[in-house]
């Protein structure tokens, strides 16, 4: 207050403006997105394990157990008919392959001279096997003069061995019947056909 010209003055204050107060969130909205977090959390570990229930374990994996019978055998043969129903000591040395396929010789491949026979072979039971291998057959030279310009043993046909086989429990022997058939060149059956027992050997080490 003043004395201004005989008045009094009053003087002005001015008055401060009053400031609105104004709810501080910032504490909540923490809170908030906190317990957001949680919530997601909680569902990704809910989901997880629903879908883990859901999915199906996979199958153990199988190793195939190879059959007995792979491996090279040395048997002995005997034909109870046929041009080697009289052959003491014919001998077969077999080769039977993982894929199914194999390999014969005989101790009498040269008499008369013949390539080995190849085929196939499968399991038919508890030990049990079947085996089918074709070979080719030769024909003797007319005459020593023939042989001597080159002639040679020619193709003659083939002949087919069916074996059944009996594998012994211990996995080193087996026992067998052998069929065999002939054919001629134009695949005609003819005769020499001949049936034989055999016994092998596991070979090798």
């Amino acid at each position: 207050m003043g004395y201004h010209g005989g008045e009094v003055v009053r003087a002005q204050h001015p008055i401060a403006p009053q400031h609105a107060v104004v709810p501080s969130t910032s504490r909540g909205g923490e809170v908030m997105t906190r317990a957001s977090r949680i919530l997601c959390c909680v569902f990704s570990m809910f989901t997880l394990l629903a879908l883990y229930g859901c999915s199906k374990p996979a199958p153990p994996a199988t190793t195939a157990t190879p059959a007995a019978l792979i491996g090279p055998w040395r048997g002995e043969v005997q034909f109870s008919d046929g041009a080697f129903a009289t052959t003491k000591d014919l001998q077969f040395l077999y080769v039977f392959n993982a894929g199914g396929t194999m390999t014969e010789s005989s101790n009498y491949d040269g008499v008369p001279p013949v390539a080995p026979a190849y085929g196939a072979w499968r399991e038919t039971g508890a030990n049990t096997f079947e085996a089918t291998y074709t070979f080719f057959t030769t024909q003797a030279p007319a005459d020593v003069k023939t042989l001597l310009a080159g002639g040679g043993w020619m193709p003659a046909g083939h002949g087919v061995l069916t074996e059944h086989i009996q594998l012994a429990a211990d996995g080193r022997s087996f026992d067998s019947t052998i069929k065999l058939e002939l054919f001629d060149k134009s695949g005609k059956a003819v005769e020499g056909g001949a049936s034989a027992k055999a016994h092998a050997i596991r070979a090798g080490f």
